[in-house]
């Protein structure tokens, strides 16, 4: 079992945030007051995901809006929320929250790198008999990304540098994505 730096948890946000502040605040000083709050506005993106997956006694319901702000041609800074359901029949039921936080950056047109810390809450219970087993814990993915842009969407895989598999939602640290915003 691979052990989690737990400064490094609790630091990275704190860092994550300052420059997600500091390219707000930077774009914010070089334009007047009234024009800042119309451009911004009027260049925030929206975007994210929705999924659905229903089968003979299973259901999963997934929602991630997002929002992203180019601070230039190259680089976007935004956030997000995370909800999902997801019940196997008198078997498995899961709830799951949170938020992210992410930055994209464009080196070239078609090409998209990201990072993206993500914050979630996992509320599981097993419906074993006699006693059902429930699991209520936080969990933290630090992911690194890359894929081909076209347009508004993004198409790539993105690894989760926190991954442990005894505490994630996921089976893998490597996950694909379909990332999109207009």
């Amino acid at each position: 079992m691979r052990k989690i730096n737990l400064r490094f948890v609790i630091k990275l946000p704190t860092i994550v945030v300052v420059f997600f502040l500091f390219g707000f605040s930077n774009c914010y000083s070089q334009a007047n007051e009234e024009n800042q709050a119309k451009n911004f506005w009027k260049e925030l993106q929206y975007g994210g995901s929705f999924g659905l997956n229903l089968g003979s006694g299973y259901t999963e319901i997934a929602v991630a809006p997002s929002a992203i702000y180019p601070i230039n041609q190259y680089i976007s800074i935004g956030s997000g929320l995370i909800g999902s359901y997801t019940r196997l029949k008198n078997q498995y039921t899961s709830s799951i929250y949170g938020v992210s936080v992410i930055s994209l950056f464009n080196p070239i047109e078609k090409i998209q790198l990201s990072v993206e810390l993500e914050q979630i809450k996992v509320n599981t219970e097993y419906q074993v008999k006699p006693n059902p087993v429930t699991k209520n814990y936080w969990n933290t993915g630090l992911y690194v990304g890359a894929g081909y842009r076209n347009g508004n969407v993004t198409l790539g895989a993105r690894y989760n540098l926190l991954f442990d598999k005894d505490k994630s939602i996921y089976s893998d640290a490597l996950m694909p994505f379909i990332r999109f915003y207009f």
